[in-house]
């Protein structure tokens, strides 16, 4: 009986082998993706941060996948004309697109959006996130946040200020700082870098931006950084304040910039996707590339992400009902 036991045993765990060598094969075949060249749509002009980023993600997935991967730049409607595109694609992995925190800030500045935020999207990871700095032209005479937000109130509709557009993160965080310090500059739209170019060039007055399109120039004297969106300093200027401590209390806008496809991606293929990303974003010289854009690495799951996206779409809706208007 003892032997006849061993035999049913053997048998067993053979049987179960082949069984899960066959879902092995199965899944494998599953997940034979991408099939083609992988279309990773961008909503904003080259040499944003959004760009930049998918740029080194998609050159290591080509590397290690043996498709390519290319970044699609549809700049438009601040952002929303590559977010609608990829609501509309097929969902099979090979229609993908970079965001950033204006995917979430959009539904509390624009009433109709060709999309759903919440339902018409796959999230895949949340890869990077920074905060904004608040920067202005040299020739601005304030020096600080509470300089700046005194000089706004003496000179109402005066100064000017560097958005990408009605709906962006960028116009959003600058409406909302206009609302809670209680002041009126006006909002000049740009498609993708070019506010700083002309930040720069003295045409605007200040801007939000990031740390990877504006340090350089705050470096070299051409800028001036006067405070942090963030609730916390940054570890890479600890001495400039953040504008909740100078003046705004409760100010506190974090930048995210993630991965997302089309609704309803089927699972092994978000799996492996996943990993890539991840896998990507642990690699060295990745992790030296985003650092040296200050950038904080996130790879986090699916899951955590689209709980990101709808509490942060909750948050600015309800932020936008309790701000007051500004006049313009």
């Amino acid at each position: 009986m003892l032997q006849l036991a061993k035999v049913h045993s053997a048998l067993a765990r053979g049987l179960l082998a082949c069984m899960a060598l066959a879902s092995g094969a199965a899944l494998s075949a599953d997940v034979s993706y991408p099939t083609r060249p992988v279309r990773m749509l961008v909503g904003f002009t080259a040499g944003g941060t959004s760009d930049v980023v998918a740029r080194i993600i998609s050159k290591k997935l080509t590397d290690a996948w043996g498709q390519q991967f290319v970044v699609d730049n549809r700049a438009g409607a601040a952002g929303m004309l590559a977010v609608e595109l990829t609501a509309r694609a097929a969902p099979d992995g090979h229609t993908l697109i970079f965001i950033s925190s204006t995917f979430s800030m959009q539904p509390s500045s624009t009433t109709k959006l060709p999309y759903d935020p919440k339902r018409d999207f796959t999230p895949v990871t949340l890869a990077v996130a920074s905060p904004y700095i608040l920067v202005t032209h040299p020739s601005v005479e304030a020096k600080s946040i509470k300089e700046l937000i005194a000089l706004a109130k003496a000179k109402p509709g005066h100064l000017t200020s560097a958005t990408a557009g009605p709906g962006s993160a960028i116009q959003v965080t600058a409406e909302l700082f206009n609302s809670m310090a209680d002041v009126n500059i006006l909002m000049i739209p740009y498609k993708g870098v070019v506010g700083i170019t002309d930040l720069i060039a003295g045409q605007v007055n200040m801007a939000f931006a990031g740390f990877a399109q504006s340090m350089p120039h705050v470096k070299s004297g051409r800028l001036r950084v006067l405070g942090i969106s963030t609730l916390t300093r940054s570890s890479l200027l600890p001495d400039v304040p953040t504008i909740a401590e100078s003046g705004v209390p409760g100010f506190d806008v974090t930048i995210w910039y993630g991965l997302v496809a089309p609704a309803n991606l089927p699972k092994p293929v978000l799996t492996k996707l996943h990993g890539g990303v991840v896998q990507t974003l642990k690699a060295p010289d990745v992790r030296q590339s985003l650092t040296d854009l200050s950038l904080d690495i996130i790879g986090n799951t699916p899951e955590q992400f689209a709980a990101i996206i709808r509490t942060d779409i909750d948050k600015w809706i309800k932020l936008a009902k309790s701000q007051k208007p500004q006049s313009r």
